[in-house]
Parts: C-alpha cells; sequence; structure tokens
C-alpha cells in the first residue's frame, strides 16, 4: 500500500515522503492515528494543498517539545515499590508508571510518549527516554525505591547492593566485638593455667 506521511514516521520517512508499507500497518496504524493518507491522485492534490499548514503546524508543536525537553532532561522522579532485600522489585515499573510520576512532578506526560529499554525490575535509578514530538526526544531519571529515605540515599549515590553490604559489615563488627566482650570476661576461666 502506498501512503504520504503527514508527519515523520521514525525508519519510514518525513512530511510528504510517499511510501510503501504493508497493508496491515497502513490500515491499523497509519491510517487511524491520522499519520498518512492514500496515495491515491486526489489525497496527492489534497496534501499539496494543506502542505504548508501542516508544516507550520508541525514546527508550532516541535517548538513546544523542544521546550518541555529542555525542562525534562535530567529531572529526577521518584517511584516507590516494593522489593526483596537483593533489590528486586515485587513486579516491574511500567511506562505508566513512569508518566504518573512525571505528572506528579508537575509535567503533563502520556504513557505512550514513554519509552523503556527493558522493564524496570529492579531498585535504583534508571534512565528513561520520552518521545515529545516525532522530532523531539528527552531523558529523564526515575529513581526506584522501598522508601523516601532510600530514594534520598540512593540520589546521592549509593545503590541498594552497597547500603546492604555495609550494612551486614556493621553487623559483623558488632557480632566480633561482642564475642570479643564475651571472651575478655571469661578470663577467669580455671583451664588456662
Amino acid at each position: 500500500m502506498q501512503v504520504i506521511l503527514l508527519e515523520r514516521v521514525a525508519k519510514l520517512g518525513q512530511m510528504g515522503d510517499v511510501v510503501n508499507v504493508k497493508d496491515g500497518f497502513g490500515r491499523n496504524f497509519l491510517l487511524p492515528q491520522g499519520k498518512a493518507l492514500r496515495a491515491s491522485d486526489a489525497n496527492i492534490k489534497a496534501f499539496e494543498a494543506r502542505k504548508v499548514q501542516l508544516e507550520m503546524a508541525n514546527i508550532e508543536t516541535r517548538k513546544e517539545a523542544q521546550a518541555l525537553a529542555e525542562k525534562l532532561d535530567g529531572q529526577m522522579f521518584v517511584v516507590i515499590r516494593s522489593a526483596s532485600d537483593s533489590g528486586s522489585l515485587y513486579g516491574s515499573v511500567s511506562t505508566r508508571d513512569a508518566a504518573d510520576a512525571a505528572t506528579e512532578g508537575g509535567f503533563t506526560i502520556d504513557r505512550r510518549q514513554v519509552v523503556l529499554d527493558r522493564p524496570i525490575k529492579e531498585l535504583g535509578i534508571h534512565t528513561v527516554s520520552l518521545v515529545l514530538h516525532p522530532e523531539v526526544t528527552a531523558k529523564f531519571n526515575l529513581n526506584v525505591a522501598r522508601s523516601p529515605e532510600e530514594a534520598e540515599l540512593q540520589a546521592s549515590g549509593k545503590s541498594i547492593q552497597e547500603l546492604a553490604a555495609e550494612a551486614e559489615a556493621e553487623a559483623e563488627f558488632e557480632i566480633a566485638e561482642l564475642f570479643d566482650d564475651i571472651g575478655s570476661a571469661g578470663g577467669d576461666d580455671p583451664r588456662d593455667e
């Protein structure tokens, strides 16, 4: 099926390009989403008449998206989830969770704009991509923690594994001190003679 693109579509083409796509992709995605028109003579003429308007609207939305991207880049949002002691989440953080966290932070983000490279299934700080416009992307950090206090520690640069190792080392030190105290208190043992 031949279609005329009404906006830039990743890995397909720019606005105004006439491209061949599979029938299902055209019928089920491009046409219903308003991203393309069938490439008939009448539609090509109609597109040429609307081309200037479409380009102006595209420039305007791109400017708005770039302004939002500048504000969002490098932001950090906190998501509180329950997890095991090893840092594995009971479930995962989804695109909806990331969008909700950004919305709570004062930004209007739709979950369809969020792109996760892989599911977030561990505590820690994760980078999340946003497609704000076909030509504009932004990245922000998502701090996944069990509590707000833990989120602050992670934001300062400590990982959950490091914190667990420190707690374990501290516990071993206290146990060793306890045994040393018991050993010195038992110095009156007659078997020592």
